[in-house]
């Protein structure tokens, strides 16, 4: 475990300067390939969140009947603060939204063709001032229903984005959005090109960076987490791999029993948010278990 690179008094260092627009050089070190071009996006909360995120381009919106009648008012309050930047609400039968996506979607009556959204590199992440401030990290999760898990956690929880490679890493696709049931709108999901390089930087910006391995020597509650604090994961059953594990700053272990092996990665990430915000002492929040 790596654990002496830095003083723990460091865990308080001053943050950077900031905040200032994201560069557009900043922006080019994100591949394209984490981010569609065009994507549809189905599901109630995603929909709903996608159309009132300013950001993001809506090219075509469907709905059935019902749904329309029982979201009238929320998709009326999305098209006024939006200025009316939406297209006409297309009224269609739930064949019709079959036909728009791939088999087995669960759509519950609404779907929007929509653009990608902006994107961000880690400098863009690094300039976000805050003493306290949490990222995820995921090395190598390639699950688009895990990693939309972990977003949605990140949003209930506090976490200012998530970080992933961009080979192997999920795209922003529908099935990804369902899963984060409207969290893809308000946390960044951040593709860097080389995952070792993303940790450092986001070092020179005053995170910590604490690996969940559970060979580690110390639990998670053992450790004084940091303030600011990166938090890397890795897939389910491969864990970090090498170079991911020796550039963390330390290694930290979520106990488990006997009766199993290991953790969902989104679980994890969940346990280990929920501890770095507790020795944080941030408010504390109510977030919905179902959808």
């Amino acid at each position: 475990m790596r654990a002496g690179k830095r003083q723990r008094n460091s865990f308080r260092a001053a943050p950077p300067k900031g905040p200032e627009r994201p560069s557009a050089d900043a922006r080019r070190t994100v591949q394209r390939r984490g981010a569609p071009a065009g994507v549809w996006l189905y599901g109630i909360h995603a929909v709903l969140a996608a159309i009132a995120n300013p950001d993001r381009k809506i090219v075509r919106l469907i709905a059935t009947p019902e749904l329309i009648s029982r979201f009238d008012e929320a998709l009326t309050q999305a098209r006024t603060a939006r200025g009316g930047d939406l297209p006409p609400l297309e009224e269609v039968d739930r064949q019709t939204i079959d036909n728009r996506l791939a088999k087995g979607a669960v759509h519950q009556g609404i779907a929007a063709e929509a653009g990608a959204l902006p994107e961000l590199g880690v400098e863009d992440i690094c300039r976000n001032p805050a003493p306290r401030a949490a990222v995820l990290v995921l090395d190598q999760v390639t699950d688009p229903q895990n990693v939309g898990a972990i977003l949605r956690t990140a949003a209930g929880l506090g976490a200012i984005a998530v970080l992933t490679p961009e080979r192997g890493a999920p795209e922003a696709t529908g099935a990804l959005a369902k899963a984060a049931s409207g969290a893809l709108e308000r946390v960044p999901l951040v593709h860097v090109v080389n995952l070792r390089r993303a940790l450092e930087t986001l070092k020179t910006a005053g995170f910590w960076c604490v690996g969940l391995d559970h060979t580690a020597d110390r639990t998670l509650e053992q450790v004084a987490l940091p303030e600011r604090a990166a938090l890397v994961l890795g897939a389910e059953g491969n864990g970090l791999r090498r170079l991911t594990r020796e550039t963390c700053d330390l290694l930290v272990a979520i106990p488990i029993g006997p009766a199993v092996d290991s953790l969902n990665v989104s679980t994890a990430a969940a346990i280990a948010l929920y501890e770095w915000r507790r020795q944080s002492r941030l408010p504390a929040v109510t977030v919905p278990t179902t959808r």
